[in-house]
């Protein structure tokens, strides 16, 4: 009697068992993917500026693949296109933009990858004890930057932040916490306590 009653119980816990063996591993899949997607979504979303260091690759042409550092005119100087404005695009745009300009009398099926080796750097200033640029890193936030510029001096306000982001054209301050986001060209002022 005893075993009867426990013999659909353990039939059921296999069961579950299964069913979780079988669904967990496609629930972590699926959430993998989706990070890929967000990282890829943001990083497509970054739009390129003066300082930038990027590698343009071009599968099989030597001749066409180089790394440089954008300037202040955000201008590229491109074998077979000239002059190309680079300043503004998201690597994507920019992918395109050559490829659709060697497609035809150049190449017939370019291959072009555009990849971001180094950012433009974040500027910290204020009540840091090393003011000054700073190379930027995913996931940057205020306080993170404050330590790249060495930490607060002692008449630093551990709560009181401003930025101007390079993002914004009409430059305007904004006030952020310190676990608020920075990006690159941003310019982070650290300012005084007054207590």
């Amino acid at each position: 009697m005893i075993s009867t009653l426990n013999a659909p119980a353990v039939g059921q816990s296999a069961t579950s068992a299964l069913f979780a063996c079988l669904v967990y591993p496609l629930c972590l899949l699926l959430f993998a993917f989706s990070s890929g997607l967000t990282a890829q979504q943001d990083a497509g979303a970054y739009h390129l500026g003066a300082g930038d260091h990027i590698i343009i690759q071009v599968y099989d042409e030597e001749e066409l693949s180089m790394e440089i550092h954008l300037n202040d005119s955000g201008i590229l100087n491109y074998p077979y296109l000239g002059e190309v404005k680079v300043a503004g695009l998201t690597v994507l745009e920019l992918e395109q933009l050559l490829s659709d300009g060697l497609r035809g009398e150049v190449l017939i099926n370019p291959d072009v990858s555009v990849s971001i080796a180094e950012y433009r750097p974040v500027y910290v200033n204020g009540e840091v004890k090393r003011p000054g640029g700073f190379p930027y890193q995913p996931a940057l936030t205020v306080e993170k930057a404050v330590s790249l510029a060495g930490g607060y001096t002692e008449r630093a306000s551990r709560s009181n932040f401003t930025v101007v982001r390079a993002s914004d054209p009409s430059k305007t301050v904004v006030d952020v916490p310190a676990n608020g986001p920075v990006y690159p060209g941003d310019i982070i002022t650290v300012e005084r306590s007054f207590f």
